[in-house]
């Protein structure tokens, strides 16, 4: 037979008062058998009861323990309590089956056996089928709550495994969002910059004037530098909705002069940064770089723009100021959304990006974030 395995999690306090109540409820049946049982018979009913504390924990000892008391006595709430128990926690069937005989055998066997008579054998047998009736309640009691557990956690676990296939069926709708973003971008985006190199590249060789060649070498670098960075986003969009994977290369701030020296405007880059910041850190100052100097290119035509690098106590960042623009403003496209990503970055940095109008008609973009390194 298998052996019952004690349940070692801790008992609640509501199962703990349940226990009080069922103990003090046997012990009021014992105390009606004090009349008519013998001090010995009284006091294996009484082990019974208080057996009834650990029936959690050793619902079969906690059974065995009953029985001398439903051999002896006339006690009916110990055993009866101590085999719903052990139904209620035993999935061994055949166990069920010998317990049950044996509290009916032990509850219909007369005692003393020397006052067995052979005409008692009929009505022993009658009380012996009506108390293995009523033994079979509990242990069907018990079984019954036993499966509407297993039914409940079964439930649960078709829950956990639906939302997992919901999770999977969203992750699948992304992936070919992403795969469809990859395409359009790889076929329209990457095509038109790359026509862009090309006749900037032409524009370049067959310039008469150094000021246009510049400006022709100028433009082809950046669009050759925009179809790296768009093949490793068209990289990443064909992930599929796998691990989050950074885009490689990243810009680092030994990238930095490069990207003033390319931009194509009149930049002065003003002070350093410790070279031991975190690499997260190092991205959000190229890309602040980056976007406020783009934003100067498309709307500040003409205008000259400050880099100053700056580390002030436990703070430190880039602040990035053009002059007006010298011009006349083209209307060009703009959604703002390169700010709004540049206050996103900072903010899951723990800093904070502001921008706006200088009270002399230029733009100021400014980003802080703590100093300690990643």
């Amino acid at each position: 037979m298998k052996a019952v395995r004690p349940v070692l999690d801790r008992i609640p306090v509501r199962a703990v008062l349940v226990d009080a109540l069922l103990v003090a409820f046997a012990s009021v049946d014992v105390w009606l058998q004090l009349e008519y049982d013998t001090p010995l018979e009284v006091a294996l009913s009484a082990a019974a009861c208080a057996a009834l504390a650990l029936r959690r924990r050793f619902p079969l000892t906690v059974f065995v323990l009953s029985l001398p008391a439903a051999l002896f006595s006339s006690v009916v709430v110990a055993p009866l309590a101590a085999l719903y128990t052990l139904a209620e926690r035993s999935r061994d069937r055949r166990l069920l089956i010998v317990c049950a005989t044996a509290s009916a055998v032990a509850s219909a066997l007369p005692w003393p056996l020397s006052e067995y008579a052979t005409d008692d054998r009929i009505w022993t047998f009658i009380d012996f089928v009506y108390l293995l009736a009523t033994a079979a309640a509990p242990v069907f009691l018990g079984q019954l709550v036993q499966a509407r557990r297993d039914a409940a956690a079964r439930l649960a676990e078709v829950e956990e495994a639906r939302e997992h296939e919901r999770l999977l069926h969203a992750q699948g709708v992304l992936a070919r969002e992403r795969a469809q973003l990859a395409r359009e971008m790889h076929d329209v985006v990457s095509h038109q910059v790359s026509l862009i190199a090309v006749r900037a590249g032409a524009l370049q060789v067959g310039a008469k004037d150094a000021e246009t060649s510049e400006a022709a070498r100028t433009i082809r670098e950046l669009s050759v530098t925009t179809l790296d960075e768009l093949r490793h986003m068209v990289t990443l969009l064909r992930a599929s909705g796998g691990r989050a994977t950074e885009l490689t290369p990243q810009p680092t701030l030994a990238e930095l002069r490069q990207l003033v020296d390319t931009s194509g405007i009149e930049v002065t880059l003003e002070g350093e940064l410790p070279s031991g910041i975190g690499a997260p850190a190092q991205r959000a100052v190229y890309r602040t770089v980056q976007e406020a100097l783009t934003n100067v290119r498309k709307h500040a035509p003409g205008a000259t723009a400050t880099v100053r690098l700056w580390q002030e106590g436990d703070e430190l960042g880039v602040t990035v100021t053009n002059t007006p623009p010298t011009r006349p403003t083209l209307e060009l496209p703009g959604s703002q959304q390169g700010l709004v990503g540049l206050g996103e970055r900072a903010e899951n940095l723990a800093g904070a990006f502001e921008s706006g109008p200088t009270a002399t008609g230029g733009y100021r973009a400014h980003l802080r974030l703590p100093a300690e390194p990643d």
